[in-house]
């Protein structure tokens, strides 16, 4: 690999998710990176400056931007940026798991409230900015590239899109502001598989993944009041120990009228008793993780029956799947540039080394398949429609990136072993694939759905 070469790794790729048909893409710079590349983990990081994420304009008479999908996207980039480098660096990463929330409630403030990021895809009437599925791609492939732990995937992905589609008017006039001002969190809580109730790795028609009969998974029974109570345990819930609100899949009507309800349960301990929340010990420690145990447990529908609330979990898990991907994808970029970055400044010792062509010849097949899943992504991210097709396949290739990147930062070049925080990248990697994957099941389930040419199934 010729210096030119090591220096197309070494620089910046054209950002898709800042760039539209529209646009011509800005030419990529042709100086190294900035410095926060090759700093020391755990060292000061150089950041573009930053600019202030405004609502999208509204009213009688206003006007879009010329370009609204660039513009947005560009100011949600940078804007994250750089407080995600002020406040999400290793040594801040580590801090924030320790506490009892599992992330930097400060960060998460300033993320909601003054980047707007939990209401990125909710409506302007219930207090979001309502941009599009791409800007928030563009702000989880910079959460993703830092790590950084909080609840914007339980809240905005997961829990608010449920919300937003099945809610009643009153459910969503009250909780979904609420949501979109980051003051209260909420997650998804469902028994067995997360990836098989939202119809990532299976048809979540097809197998009693919420309880069978009266028996096993979450059990929801009507009271003589018409309320709810629940009675199961739902495990590996992400951020379950510290959401305010949560989205219960439970399984009702026994035999005769058997189905599959989501209910709120309010997670204040004076509303919801018999609720009991265990955090567990996790391989990744930014993706936080709990055990939630349902006794005889007050709640409420969420929506009016009758509801299709599969079709809205796969529907949810689809674009769940593109802002998973984005993670992922900026978590392998860094991870490959930390290792080029090492690889360029590596110093003979007394181990043995990798002769130099062979590692090169290594990065730049990685830098290949790190942007293959960036394009595939970036695609996903503006497929019209509420559920994205293609979004568990572009999942599927930005987790076998990552997987890639995060083992290649942990091999020893140049006599020295991985560094805790070029380890992160390999913990997040295999998490995801245990928690969303695996990635030989996402595109399993794509080619049932898409069939062999691209066609959706039935």
């Amino acid at each position: 690999m010729d210096a030119a070469d090591h220096a197309a790794l070494t620089t910046a790729p054209t950002d898709p998710f800042t760039t539209s048909p529209t646009t011509p893409a800005p030419a990529p710079p042709t100086g190294p990176r900035p410095a926060r590349q090759a700093a020391a983990p755990g060292g000061p990081r150089a950041t573009p400056p930053a600019a202030p994420l405004a609502a999208a304009p509204s009213g009688p008479g206003a006007e879009p931007p010329a370009d609204p999908p660039a513009d947005q996207e560009q100011a949600v980039r940078h804007a994250l940026r750089e407080l995600l480098a002020e406040r999400a660096g290793p040594d801040e990463n580590r801090a924030a798991t320790a506490t009892p929330e599992g992330y930097d409630t400060e960060l998460w403030a300033r993320m909601s409230g003054a980047l707007g990021l939990a209401g990125l895809t909710l409506p302007e009437e219930y207090g979001g900015t309502g941009r599009g599925p791409a800007a928030l791609a563009a702000a989880c492939e910079e959460t993703g590239r830092t790590l950084a732990p909080s609840p914007l995937l339980a809240t905005a992905v997961l829990g608010a899109p449920l919300l937003a589609a099945l809610g009643t008017p009153e459910q969503r006039a009250d909780l979904l502001p609420r949501l979109a001002d980051g003051s209260l969190t909420c997650t998804l809580a469902v028994p067995g598989a997360l990836a098989l109730a939202l119809g990532l790795t299976g048809d979540n028609t097809a197998h009693p993944w919420s309880g069978d009969g009266r028996a096993g998974g979450i059990q929801a029974t009507r009271t003589t009041d018409g309320g709810w109570r629940l009675y199961g345990e739902a495990a590996q819930v992400v951020d379950g120990h510290s959401a305010g609100l949560l989205i219960v899949a439970a399984h009702t009507g026994g035999f005769a009228r058997s189905r599959t309800l989501l209910f709120l349960v309010r997670a204040d301990a004076a509303e919801a008793p018999g609720l009991v929340r265990t955090r567990q010990p996790a391989l990744d420690p930014t993706r936080t993780r709990a055990t939630v145990q349902f006794r005889d447990t007050g709640a409420e529908l969420l929506g009016e029956e009758p509801a299709d609330v599969l079709g809205a979990l796969a529907t949810a898990g689809r674009a769940a799947a593109v802002m998973l991907a984005a993670e992922a994808v900026g978590a392998a970029r860094e991870a490959l540039d930390r290792t080029v970055a090492h690889a360029g400044s590596r110093e003979p010792s007394g181990r043995p080394a990798a002769p130099a062509p062979t590692v090169d010849h290594r990065l730049a097949d990685l830098y290949v398949q790190v942007e293959t899943a960036r394009s595939l992504t970036h695609c996903a991210a503006r497929e019209p429609g509420p559920g994205p097709e293609s979004g568990p396949l572009a999942l599927a290739h930005a987790l076998d990136a990552l997987r890639a990147t995060a083992g290649e930062s942990a091999q020893p070049h140049g006599g020295t072993g991985p560094t805790r925080d070029q380890e992160a990248y390999f913990h997040r990697a295999a998490s995801d694939e245990l928690l969303f994957g695996p990635a030989r099941r996402l595109r399993a389930r794509a080619a049932e759905r898409t069939g062999p040419f691209g066609e959706v199934a039935a």
